[in-house]
């Protein structure tokens, strides 16, 4: 039997999110919405949804008067992401 994959992390966007964030040591929202191409509304939905299952945490602050959301994965994200990847690996070599 196939490894189930993360229902979390098989969304197209939080999966990419995740992506970039296992590379780095954080990032801020306006670079994960260049790399991603998602909207606003959308990437700000995902990054809430990926910070309550625990994959990330986010750190709002300012830099002079100008908001800034910092993201940066977790420790439980890195262990999903690898379960992930895992899982993929399974069934591509089906």
């Amino acid at each position: 039997m196939l490894s189930p994959l993360d229902p979390l992390l098989h969304s197209e966007l939080r999966l990419a999110v995740i992506s970039i964030l296992i590379g780095v040591e954080s990032a801020d929202f306006v670079y994960l919405k260049e790399r991603t191409g998602a909207t606003s509304g959308n990437l700000s939905v995902q990054i809430d949804k990926l910070c309550k299952a625990g994959y990330i945490d986010v750190e709002k602050g300012f830099v002079g008067r100008k908001p800034r959301t910092l993201c940066k994965i977790t420790e439980q994200g890195r262990i999903a992401f690898k379960l992930y990847v895992e899982a993929l690996k399974e069934y591509i070599n089906m």
